[in-house]
């Protein structure tokens, strides 16, 4: 049966990312002064609302299994290297459009991805937009739903306000700086690829910011 996420329920997704800024300045906070901001609001509830369950899953394997062949032939060709891939944790580790509150479930096809390159050798680093005053509940979610953690980056509240991407690709720089080679960097969001320091990226669908 078809999933589709309740209105209550992307509200309260909505509501629980202005309070802890756990993904960030929201689309409400960027938009013109002139615009009404409870009509952002409400349109981005809607939009949310209409994300299929069943369709993102087919969305998100269609990525995941364009991303599994790479994967397996670079970590065959690691030799001397401290390979590592990084992923991002809302709607690309963790189904958090679907369920907000802990234990959010695994996003399955990353699940199966992060825990067969951790089994060849590959370091699994986890950077994400939410602040590190939520660290512990963040890692525990993860961990108790199978994700092997070597590293998670948050936000601290001077990060909070920054720019998402910028604050993404340097905490990648420091993962290379520690000598691992990023072969793969996964995110739903172009503000989780870009600025480089990844072999590759691969993005997983957000459906023009639905899941952010």
């Amino acid at each position: 049966m078809a999933r589709n996420a309740s209105r209550g329920r992307a509200a309260a997704i909505v509501a629980a990312t202005l309070v802890l800024g756990a993904a960030g300045v929201t689309q409400a906070q960027a938009a013109p002064a002139s615009q009404d901001r409870a009509t952002v609001e409400r349109a981005q509830v809607s939009a949310a609302a209409e994300v299929d369950y069943d369709t993102w899953q087919s969305d998100v394997r269609k990525v995941i299994d364009e991303a599994r062949p790479y994967v397996e032939r670079r970590l065959n060709n690691s030799t001397g290297q401290k390979p590592a891939i990084v992923l991002d944790i809302d709607n690309t580790s963790l189904e958090t459009h679907f369920q907000l509150f802990p234990p959010t479930p695994a996003v399955k096809p990353t699940l199966e991805l992060a825990k067969y390159a951790h089994s060849r050798g590959a370091a699994i680093f986890f950077i994400t937009a939410r602040p590190d005053l939520i660290e512990f509940i963040t890692k525990a979610n993860l961990t108790s739903v199978g994700y092997p953690v070597t590293g998670l980056y948050q936000r601290n509240l001077g990060d909070l306000f920054s720019d998402k991407a910028e604050f993404k690709t340097a905490k990648r720089a420091d993962i290379e700086a520690k000598g691992y080679t990023i072969i793969a960097n996964i995110g739903n969001n172009t503000t989780d690829l870009v600025g480089g320091h990844a072999e590759r990226t691969f993005k997983l669908p957000d459906y023009d910011g639905a899941l952010d």
